[in-house]
């Protein structure tokens, strides 16, 4: 039965300052390496031998991979970068703190940017140089890969062929594997892996550096799901999550 471990990266310089973040590349914050090295140790806890793994093209994911790999004895493995595990796309709402966006347009209009399925956040403007879609790392994109602004669905519609072509053969094949990334281009994995609702999903919150483990069977049915952590430390995690779109 093939484990797939998800792992949203650790705490980001941009998610200490609660901006929307997105594309934008910055690097994890000292409490983010922290929490990527107790990933891995949680992993290792659990006697998780991984044999693949998978991530986006920004750096506050790959440097947890690495953190965690290197805490499991196994950066030897492959790692595969794939920029449609990027995070999603917030539009002209990137690098504004996510608080006093609430307290400006309200906590419901923040909640249906952030979390909704279908609303995407207003768009930046084309040829806005401030776009981090226009960086060179995507210059081999179409020009409708490189958005402009995306919601959960434009995630989704990006993140479900990369699991198809890239990451369910590892699995069929029997391989354990990690998939470290960003909190919407893994709850978009969770909503196809689950078959989560649309209405469900706007209540998902997947906190930083902490592992999510499917067992899965050999059609990738999901047989079990839980995180590498007990109740208690879950239940504050996805709390803090949820209370990032607040007015303060």
């Amino acid at each position: 039965m093939p484990k797939l471990v998800l792992l949203r990266h650790g705490e980001s310089i941009w998610n200490k300052e609660n901006r929307f973040t997105g594309w934008v590349d910055v690097p994890l914050s000292e409490k983010g390496q922290a929490e990527a090295l107790e990933a891995g140790r949680r992993i290792r806890g659990a006697g998780i031998a991984l044999d693949y793994a998978f991530t986006s093209l920004l750096k506050r994911a790959i440097k947890t991979l690495w953190i965690a790999l290197e805490e499991l004895d196994c950066m030897w493995i492959p790692v595969q970068r794939d920029w449609r595990l990027n995070e999603r796309h917030y539009g002209a709402l990137t690098g504004l703190n996510k608080a006093e966006t609430a307290k400006l347009h309200g906590e419901d209009k923040v909640k249906i940017w952030r979390r909704s399925f279908d609303i995407p956040p207003p768009p930046m403007a084309k040829g806005d140089q401030a776009n981090p879609a226009a960086d060179r790392r995507y210059l081999g994109l179409k020009e409708s890969e490189r958005p402009l602004t995306e919601s959960l669905k434009d995630t989704i519609a990006r993140v479900v062929p990369a699991w198809n072509d890239s990451l369910a053969p590892r699995l069929r094949a029997g391989q354990n594997i990690v998939v470290a990334a960003h909190g919407n281009s893994l709850r978009a994995l969770v909503k196809h892996l689950e078959k989560v609702s649309e209405a469900d999903i706007l209540e998902l919150n997947i906190p930083t550096g902490m592992p999510r483990v499917y067992d899965l069977d050999a059609s990738l049915n999901v047989h079990s799901v839980r995180y590498l952590a007990s109740e208690a430390e879950l239940a504050a995690a996805q709390s803090a999550v949820a209370a990032q779109g607040k007015a303060r």
